[in-house]
């Protein structure tokens, strides 16, 4: 059977938009020769809709769409996610797959394990279906599954959370080909997860796996694509493009493999991620220019490089910002970067505002000593300028805070942490350093000075990040134990961790909540990210010891 993996980018809730991509995608695998093109998981509204779901008419306006997808599928069969109507008890929507053959509905499979951990919530949303969903076609008998119905196997899922295994199921049917529509968030290191996961389930099914993922991000997270089929002996027969839209055609009858994914490794693959993460969010919200502030340092540096990467240099404004404690040789990195990357740079010194708001203050603070109020107030005066700019010319505002500074409450509400996306907010420092090289080997973008100078805020005299925390190699490497993997304190002291250091970082994390709930979307590239998929409380009286 030639089969077409139509690997798109919906975007959430334009259901005109994505049904015309559909369409435009069912016409070029019919022109391919193919006879069954399959799309992602629901392909029509875009993952996750959320409570798009709530709103009067939306699920019926999707409804409307699948006829114009039938009339464009006669000739071919089309798999393709949508959200099915509940007659019954329970939820009142299924996530289903639909299946139409030569413009005629053939079936509707529904979704059947419901995934409501991490970043996921479709319990609150969908009934689960009762049975695996299976058609005939061509001669072939194909199972129908959706994400999730793929990953009940053991260590695979964050414990045992479903009693059956759609795949077996249909397994025992002797199905000759399973489909598995999916729209699964990228992390690092999941692809190799994926893939061997998909090769259990397709020797389980006997039978070819066809995994179709979407691509794109959508708000915090990012879809990967990297679409698969595996056989049952646990060969890899296609793949689809990392991080961009694809149509991958396969014969299963003795064809070669289709491989269009390239070899690549985590730096590279997260740099990808980032860049499409990036470039869709500023699409769908309706930017196509960015601004950043550009403080001599590493952060700004690569955040200025992948919105470069995202949207053309001519897009990108870089903003440098002097106070009276950043050293000359900030401004001349950050001007330095801003030519070899070839974007507009502007230089508005902040000392005037800052001896101004200090003179207004001065009969509330009196004789008080500084501390990190005047601190905050010069990254407070940044923000300022930055989203005046971002206000005045439309220009999408950039953080620059990385992961690491975000978990331990280093940045400041209202100041470095302003903007529409925090580009880097799920990125450890150490990684950061590893993206700007790569940046680097492959474009000569950043000065050298700028890596190889001690990471500072620049808000006190001969400060650096040290001063106030543990050095990033062991700061990252806590972290990772304490909010990746969410081990218990007395664990990771096991591990041979300073018993004090650890402790203050894990208070630091929690006392710092409110911060993380205040910050922009934080796209999502490791296990565990602040924002969707993470749900802690800001006021608790819970302390680890």
């Amino acid at each position: 059977m030639r089969i077409a993996m139509a690997q798109i980018d919906p975007f959430v809730g334009d259901l005109e938009g994505n049904t015309l991509k559909i369409c435009e995608f069912v016409e070029r695998a019919k022109k391919a020769g193919a006879e069954l093109v399959v799309f992602p998981e629901l392909s029509i509204m875009g993952y996750p809709p959320r409570d798009l779901l709530d709103k009067r008419g939306f699920v019926s306006d999707s409804l409307r769409c699948w006829e114009r997808i039938a009339q464009a599928g006669k000739g071919i069969g089309v798999i393709f996610g949508a959200v099915s109507i509940n007659e019954g008890r329970g939820k009142p929507f299924y996530n289903s797959a639909v299946f139409y053959e030569d413009g005629r509905l053939r079936s509707i499979a529904h979704k059947m394990l419901l995934p409501s951990y991490d970043v996921f919530d479709e319990e609150r949303y969908f009934e689960p279906g009762k049975s695996a969903g299976w058609v005939d076609f061509r001669g072939k008998r194909i199972g129908v599954t959706i994400c999730e119905d793929a990953w009940n196997v053991p260590d695979y899922l964050p414990g045992p959370l479903y009693d059956v295994n759609p795949v077996c199921e249909l397994g025992k049917i002797s199905i000759d080909l399973l489909v598995n529509i999916s729209a699964s968030p990228y992390h690092v290191r999941k692809t190799n997860l994926v893939g061997e996961l998909l090769k259990k389930q397709a020797a389980c099914a006997s039978a070819p796996l066809v995994y179709v993922n979407q691509v794109g991000g959508n708000d915090e997270l990012i879809f990967q694509g990297h679409s698969m089929i595996w056989d049952e002996k646990g060969r890899l027969l296609a793949t689809g493009a990392d991080f961009a839209e694809d149509l991958i055609l396969f014969d299963t009858e003795g064809s070669s493999p289709e491989l269009h994914a390239s070899e690549c490794d985590q730096i590279s693959e997260v740099i990808g991620a980032l860049t499409l993460g990036l470039r869709d969010y500023a699409r769908k919200c309706s930017f196509d220019r960015a601004v950043i502030g550009l403080s001599g340092g590493v952060d700004s540096a690569v955040v200025a490089c992948l919105a470069v990467l995202a949207l053309g240099a001519e897009n990108v404004l870089g903003v440098a910002m002097p106070g009276p404690y950043n050293a000359p040789e900030s401004l001349t990195d950050a001007r330095e970067l801003a030519r070899r990357l070839g974007i507009g740079f502007e230089v508005i010194p902040i000392g005037d505002l800052f001896s101004t708001a200090l003179k207004s203050m001065s009969p509330i603070f009196g004789d008080l000593p500084h501390d990190f109020t005047e601190e905050n107030l010069q990254a407070r005066l940044r923000g300022m300028i930055l989203m005046s700019i971002s206000n005045k010319f439309r220009r999408l505002l950039l953080s620059t805070g990385n992961k690491s500074e975000i978990s331990v409450g280093y940045c400041t509400l209202y100041g470095d942490m302003n903007g529409g996306l925090a580009v880097l907010g799920d990125v450890p420092k150490t990684m950061v350093y590893g993206l700007a090289g790569r940046l680097n080997e492959e474009h000569g973008w950043i000065p050298d000075r700028i890596l190889t100078r001690a990471p500072s805020a620049e808000l006190r005299e001969n400060q650096t990040d040290q001063d106030t925390l543990p050095p990033y190699e062991i700061l990252d490497a806590i972290l990772s134990e304490y909010v990746e993997q969410r081990l218990p304190i007395r664990q990771i002291v096991a591990r041979g961790f300073d018993p004090e250091t650890v402790r203050w970082v894990a208070r630091r994390v929690e006392l710092n909540e409110y911060k993380r709930w205040q910050a922009p979307p934080i796209l999502r590239v490791t296990t565990k990210a602040f924002g969707m998929g993470r749900r802690n409380p800001i006021a608790h009286g819970y302390v680890e010891t």
